[in-house]
């Protein structure tokens, strides 16, 4: 039978892991929501029409948004590195604790920004 010890230090790097893919996720979703409101900007002053200068102003918060899913995947890996060398030493010393306040705030900043994206959506689908 299995040293215990091994299945928990393997289930640790998984869940690293599996933080590491959703923090690339969300970096590279920021990416997209980013690159298509400079893409919507560009389209709007080549094809300036009337009232195309509210919609480009609108179209900022597309940059803005995707910076800031960008900047939760990378505080996600950062989260994700920490919290892996933490529960590490944690297997090792036989100590281990589930995780604390992290995993709820995270949740919380990840709800805010979906929150942000759905209304900004909203808004600048009215607009059409």
């Amino acid at each position: 039978m299995p040293d215990p010890t091994v299945t928990e230090h393997l289930a640790n790097e998984r869940t690293f892991l599996a933080w590491i893919r959703t923090s690339i996720s969300v970096i590279v979703f920021g990416f997209v929501v980013a690159k298509f409101g400079i893409t919507l900007r560009e389209l709007l002053r080549l094809h300036a029409a009337a009232g195309a200068a509210g919609e480009a102003a609108q179209s900022g918060w597309s940059l803005a948004i995707g910076i800031g899913f960008m900047l939760l995947g990378v505080l996600m890996s950062v989260v994700a590195v920490t919290r892996y060398h933490h529960t590490r030493r944690r297997l090792l010393t036989g100590q281990f604790q589930p995780a604390g306040p992290i995993v709820t705030f995270l949740a919380a900043i990840t709800i805010a920004f979906g929150l942000v994206l759905s209304v900004y959506l909203l808004l600048t689908g009215l607009g059409h």
